[in-house]
């Protein structure tokens, strides 16, 4: 269906030509529109009679352009009413803001409430909170976007601002690692999911700093489940492997390891050879190097 979006739709599969200029929308000078296209489909005159025809535009337009039409109407149910048009208009804004069409399908996908968002008070209000406060050029939007297109449908005075106001204060400086390698912290509720995980962290015997020092070294943790990965990675930590908190607070990428395929697999191998590696040398190796590590003297690995 993928190849169908380029050959059936008015989206060009080419890249802009200059996405670091973004021009504004204007659907008049637009290419063949969906409708057209659409009706001239050969799917369109033997779908189910019983759909509406205004739904069986939708549903093809889902379609050509690889986006589940029932997972997108199931999860945005807003689309049954939403006239072909509307979402015409916002694929051409996202187009018009640096994202190229073969990126839509995923982003889409992933978030179909975007198709039926308002562009001027919903969508423009992210590219703008973008550029102002996160300090991302436009030619740069598509990168974050896809990074993480929960964004586009995050409100900014309710979610974005009051995530980044919390964060700042925590001491993440970064904004280009905020916008470019973490900006699901962004879309991540203060007050449901990155309070609760700070807070467990000092729960377990963490003063303030020393927790926020942590997530500092591995933001991941913020997005980590704790009934199901805090809990029984550091459960396996103190009655398996018999570690100290202080070897957490060192290596707290220690809990992005998989406990199953990772941790406990090769924490075993070394209790069999007799070796007590560092948790850094011992999950962060390849597997070729850890296998070196349990033929050969340690010391001789040091450096990996």
């Amino acid at each position: 269906m993928s190849a169908a979006l380029s050959s059936s739709l008015y989206i060009s599969p080419k890249k802009p030509s200059c996405p670091q200029q973004p021009q504004p929308t204007n659907l008049s000078t637009k290419p063949t529109s969906i409708k057209t296209t659409l009706h001239s489909h050969p799917l369109f005159s033997v779908a189910d009679q019983a759909v509406t025809f205004q739904m069986k535009e939708k549903i093809l337009c889902l379609e050509l352009m690889g986006i589940d039409s029932g997972k997108a109407l199931s999860l945005n149910p807003f689309l049954r009413s939403a006239s072909l048009d509307s979402i015409e208009s916002v694929l051409h804004f996202l187009q018009s803001r640096g994202i190229y069409p073969n990126d839509l399908p995923r982003i889409l996908g992933m978030c179909p409430t975007i198709l039926t968002s308002d562009i001027r008070t919903e969508l423009n209000p992210v590219f703008m909170f973008l550029s102002n406060d996160l300090n991302v050029p436009e030619n740069s939007f598509r990168r974050v976007i896809k990074k993480c297109p929960r964004l586009l449908i995050s409100s900014v005075e309710d979610q974005l601002k009051p995530a980044l106001f919390y964060l700042r204060r925590l001491g993440f400086d970064d904004l280009d690692a905020l916008a470019y390698q973490d900006p699901i912290l962004l879309v991540s509720s203060v007050e449901h999911t990155l309070i609760p995980k700070l807070r467990f962290l000092e729960s377990i015997g963490y003063t303030r700093s020393e927790a926020i020092g942590m997530i500092l070294r591995c933001p991941a943790l913020f997005t980590f489940s704790i009934e199901n990965n805090f809990k029984p990675k550091l459960d396996y930590f103190m009655s398996g492997i018999k570690g100290k908190l202080e070897n957490l607070k060192e290596f707290p990428q220690y809990f992005a390891f998989s406990l199953e395929k990772r941790i406990k697999p090769r924490h075993i191998e070394s209790m069999e050879r007799g070796l007590e590696l560092p948790l850094s040398l011992m999950l962060k190796s390849t597997d070729e190097e850890f296998e070196q590590l349990l033929t050969n003297n340690p010391s001789s690995v040091a450096n990996v």
